[in-house]
């Protein structure tokens, strides 16, 4: 017979703290941590990097199918790829959890384990934040990060014969998604954990300032979505080259066949011509699934590329469409990915 789970509502405030404290990441920049009013944070650059991202249940994660640790993990790496693709070095988060009272005690330890466990990497503490209660899960970060005497790297610098380059997977999470979605996790354990924990090449941000990028964000809502945003920062046109990008294209076709597959026997013989074909949606996935957190980036025509990076495009100059995003110097294409009041 299971053990009846231990409840957020059985728990006074004070002593879940106690539960979760421990779990906390430190750092040596952080000089008051949890527990008074304020934290106090070291700043030796006299600057910082700041930014703030939301994780709300049933929209932006699942409780059927993320664990507390998936989504404390999820939660880190997408407010830590912020900072990294300004330049900026991550030093510390502060987190404010909303919560039902039926939500098990050790599904919010899970989530302090997956902060903790993203941000101790990359030498980030999480110094606070605020509990609440609510009728569903919603987690809020706030992230800061030190420059380090670096000049940050905006997403306006981009210029005419530069290169764009890329760090870290594309299509992975949105793969993993679609499976999800489908009932169909056996499929492919690999995308399925891209998804409920992406694992981009974080500390590729710092080097890539270090190397000279003069422009950078991460890939959070789809490439073309994302890429456009540079383009029209910098008054450019980022012409990206189809076949550079896919580098996982074999095994999200595999993927997309096999979700054909699995709705075939699932639900009978379907018309062939009515289902997506799987070139389409591999490369649907590729330009515009988000949530891999790859950095994009572009650098001066010789510039060495750092570690990590690949080429997968040039910058060229706007022209009678304006500025925009191309691939294979084909039309621009439109705003496609994730948006928040339209997905």
């Amino acid at each position: 017979m299971s053990e009846t789970p231990l409840l957020v509502r059985d728990v006074p405030e004070e002593a879940l703290l106690a539960r979760i404290f421990p779990l906390l990441p430190t750092a040596p920049t952080t000089l008051v941590g949890p527990g008074d009013d304020c934290a106090v944070v070291a700043a030796p650059d006299g600057r910082y990097v700041v930014s703030t991202d939301v994780l709300v249940e049933d929209r932006h994660f699942r409780r059927r199918w993320s664990s507390g640790y998936d989504v404390g993990w999820r939660a880190a790496v997408q407010n830590l790829a912020d900072v990294v693709s300004m330049g900026a070095r991550p030093a510390a988060l502060v987190v404010s959890l909303v919560m039902p009272g039926d939500l098990p005690v050790d599904w919010v330890t899970g989530l302090a384990r997956g902060l903790a466990d993203a941000c101790t990497p990359l030498g980030a503490a999480v110094v606070g934040g605020d509990l609440s209660g609510g009728d569903q899960v919603v987690v809020a970060v706030t992230v800061h990060g030190d420059l380090e005497g670096r000049a940050p790297v905006l997403r306006s610098g981009a210029r005419p014969g530069d290169v764009v380059a890329l760090a870290g997977s594309l299509g992975r999470s949105a793969a993993g998604l679609a499976l999800l979605d489908a009932d169909r996790a056996d499929l492919d354990d690999a995308l399925v954990v891209a998804h409920l924990r992406p694992d981009p090449p974080l500390a590729a941000g710092p080097a890539a300032a270090d190397a000279g990028a003069t422009a950078m964000m991460d890939v959070s809502d789809g490439l073309l979505r994302d890429a456009g945003r540079m383009a029209r920062a910098s008054g450019v046109v980022v012409d990206l080259e189809l076949a550079a990008l896919g580098a996982d294209r074999d095994r999200l076709r595999v993927a997309s066949t096999a979700l054909d597959g699995a709705s075939e026997d699932g639900a009978g013989a379907t018309d062939r011509d009515a289902r997506t074909d799987a070139g389409d949606r591999t490369e649907g996935w590729v330009l515009s699934g988000g949530e891999d957190h790859a950095l994009l980036a572009t650098f001066s025509a010789d510039a060495d590329l750092p570690d990590g990076f690949r080429a997968i495009g040039r910058v060229r100059t706007a022209d009678g469409d304006g500025a925009g995003v191309r691939v294979d110097g084909g039309v621009a294409h439109r705003a496609t990915g994730w948006d928040h009041f339209r997905a």
